[in-house]
C-alpha cells in the first residue's frame, strides 16, 4: 500500500477532494515525523505506540569478508502494535500473492 492509495482511500470514505485529502495526510505524517524527533514517543489509541530507541555501538561484520566494521550508535524507530490491530490482524485472512 502507498501513500497515494490511502490518500485515494481517505478521500473515498470522507468524501472530500484528493487535494485536501493529500494535504490532511501529509501534514499528519509531518506531525509524526516532528513529535518523534522532539518527544521520542506517540501513542495512538487502537492504533499503537512509536517510539525511538537508541542502539548502542557495536562491532559487525561483513557477512561476505567476514572483516569487522564498527557500526555506530544510532536512533532507531519501533513501533508497538495495539490490542485492537493486533486482534483485527489476527482474524484476517494472509493475502494470497
Amino acid at each position: 500500500m502507498t501513500k497515494k492509495e490511502i490518500i485515494e482511500i481517505v478521500a473515498e470514505r470522507t468524501n472530500l477532494n484528493k487535494n485536501l485529502t493529500k494535504a490532511i495526510v501529509e501534514c499528519v505524517l509531518d506531525v509524526f515525523i516532528e513529535i518523534l524527533a522532539q518527544e521520542k514517543r506517540i501513542e495512538v489509541r487502537n492504533f499503537g505506540v512509536f517510539k525511538v530507541k537508541r542502539t548502542p555501538a557495536r562491532v559487525g561484520r561483513n557477512p561476505v569478508t567476514k572483516e569487522a566494521a564498527d557500526v555506530p550508535a544510532r536512533n532507531i524507530i519501533q513501533f508497538k502494535a495495539g490490542k485492537y490491530m493486533k486482534e483485527l490482524v489476527a482474524k484476517e485472512e494472509p493475502a494470497q500473492p
